[in-house]
């Protein structure tokens, strides 16, 4: 947790609900997050952990459920909560493809000021574009040294998986945000990636803000994150520290089938099993 003091509430969840007719993605997920705190999201494939990044987000609305930021009711577009202080990616990269990479990066802090990013870009082609500021050019290129991207004169379609998640994760460090939402970052990031994505989370708590992390590598996450909730079915099933999380009941019989802390054989779907620390 960041530093001493009682830590502000940023955001709050209650009560979160998602339901496509008849079928229920998220059901009645409470949380809270404080000033510099990082949480990781964990569950296997359809727990339900992108559905609450949607809802929290503007991505998808809530069936049923209030989210606060700052004691204030956050609602509305994605666009309302970029401006807010939310900012997010995705689990599979979206970039503007034919913007070279500075541009991208440069999306993310206009995005803060004047709405989403796919705003920034309808204008970037329509010439609605005016000439960058200064502060912005200079942020852009910070960030670019502090996750490692160079060549920014690239475009964004040029790059590998792994790069254009990092790009991502820098555009949306450049909207400065009060909670970063990462959905999946690490996925197809080799060795540099990794550790600058996990340095952009540093950067963010020392900042005195937030960030929900969700990723399948649990050991990673549970590296990085004050507290884990882990979600299963749609439900959240246990929320505590990483060194509680691992070792409960819940996250056992979640990935195990059982409730055995050493169970004789793994799943057959290695991506569900959790890399737990020793």
């Amino acid at each position: 947790m960041w530093g001493d003091a009682v830590a502000e509430t940023l955001l709050v969840g209650s009560g979160l609900t998602k339901r496509y007719g008849g079928v229920t993605a998220l059901q009645d997920v409470s949380f809270s997050l404080t000033a510099g705190e990082v949480l990781g999201l964990v569950g296997p494939n359809g727990a339900g952990k992108t559905t609450l990044v949607d809802l929290i987000s503007g991505a998808q609305p809530a069936t049923e459920g209030l989210l606060t930021l700052r004691g204030q009711r956050l609602a509305g577009p994605a666009s309302r909560r970029a401006k807010a202080g939310l900012a997010r990616t995705f689990q599979y990269p979206q970039l503007a493809l034919e913007l070279t990479v500075a541009e991208n990066l440069l999306l993310g802090r206009a995005a803060r000021r004047h709405g989403t990013v796919w705003q920034m870009i309808a204008g970037s082609f329509s010439g609605a574009f005016r000439p960058y500021p200064p502060a912005d050019l200079a942020a852009v290129a910070a960030i670019a040294e502090e996750l490692g991207i160079d060549r920014l004169d690239r475009p964004a379609g040029d790059l590998s998986l792994g790069e254009q998640r990092l790009v991502e994760v820098g555009r949306a460090l450049g909207q400065d945000p009060l909670v970063l939402l990462l959905d999946e970052p690490f996925a197809g990031s080799d060795a540099a990636g990794v550790t600058g994505i996990s340095e952009v989370v540093r950067t963010v708590q020392r900042r005195g803000h937030a960030v929900i992390l969700v990723d399948h590598n649990v050991d990673l996450v549970a590296g990085l994150v004050d507290r884990i909730m882990l979600l299963d079915r749609g439900q959240s099933v246990f929320d505590g520290s990483p060194r509680e999380c691992l070792d409960s009941p819940q996250m056992q019989q979640v990935y195990f089938g059982a409730t055995d802390p050493a169970p004789a054989a793994a799943p057959d779907d290695a991506e569900e099993v959790p890399h737990v620390v020793s």
